[in-house]
């Protein structure tokens, strides 16, 4: 795997810039400039528009618990096919800047996702560990959650309201697993490479990169953003330790695809299980 500190070309310096015709690294400033493109597109705006919404939670009469945050819900209701139609969209869409990622990562001839650990190299290694790291996560997460809750520090997470159709489950894996690569391409990988280039320290990257995680779950609760930093901080550092994003989009997969589809099965049929 490249290095994530590896010298880049001062925008300053004649003949070493992106437009000179020589092979190399984009300039700092165009580094700087693709970065924040990037997260503006995908989970920084993602992060502001969770804010906004944390802060009409916390305005509106009543606790936290009262309210509801629903994740996966129908986008025409009494239209199945409509809503699978927009489902899909949704999908596709939500997937345009790791493609974007892909390509600028091309463009600096690093081998696109491949230099991030985004490939079909080691599919043992990244499922296996993947799997480890999901039970851990996603049962210390739920027991969080829980906790947040009971305590009025988190809303009611609704992991999905769809329709009853054919469809719901394909739907949430897909779903699931779209999130997975989202967040690790961008939020770990790509991120901590960008930084990495544009002379950030491995503390102040890792502290950016878990901060952006908890930002874009706020809309949840305080117990939505501190438990998703804490995931965040332990991602990067076994990013570092592996050098590959896969572990880490498997076992993220895995831990939303049990939410989705745990909560389509048992809402409303076991007790522990907060609805709204």
């Amino acid at each position: 795997m490249q290095s994530d500190t590896s010298p880049v070309a001062d925008a300053d310096v004649p003949g070493q810039g992106p437009g000179d015709g020589l092979v190399g690294e984009p300039s700092r400033s165009i580094l700087r400039s693709e970065t924040w493109i990037v997260l503006a597109l995908s989970l920084g705006a993602s992060g502001l528009s969770a804010l906004i919404s944390f802060i009409g939670s916390v305005t509106k009469p009543g606790g936290l618990k009262d309210q509801a945050a629903t994740l996966n819900g129908s986008q025409a209701p009494g239209r199945p096919w409509l809503d699978l139609a927009w489902q899909l969209f949704g999908i596709a869409t939500a997937l345009v800047p790791v493609v974007l990622v892909a390509h600028l990562l091309m463009r600096e001839r690093a081998g696109g996702l491949r230099v991030l650990g985004f490939d079909r190299r080691r599919p043992g290694f990244d499922l296996s560990r993947g799997v480890v790291l999901a039970a851990v996560i996603g049962g210390s997460g739920v027991l969080l959650y829980l906790g947040a809750r009971a305590t009025g520090f988190n809303l009611t997470v609704v992991p999905e309201a769809l329709p009853h159709v054919w469809w719901k489950i394909p739907v949430l894996i897909a779903s699931a697993v779209q999130n997975a690569v989202l967040e690790e391409v961008i939020v770990v990988g790509y991120l901590l490479r960008r930084l990495g280039q544009l002379g950030w320290s491995p503390f102040a990257a890792l502290a950016a990169s878990s901060v952006l995680r908890g930002s874009y779950h706020l809309y949840q609760g305080i117990g939505g953003f501190v438990g998703n930093m804490v995931m965040g901080a332990l991602f990067v550092l076994l990013y570092r330790r592996w050098g590959r994003v896969g572990p880490l989009v498997a076992a993220h997969a895995l831990i939303d695809i049990v939410a989705f589809v745990g909560y389509a099965l048992l809402a409303g049929r076991v007790g522990w299980l907060p609805t709204p």
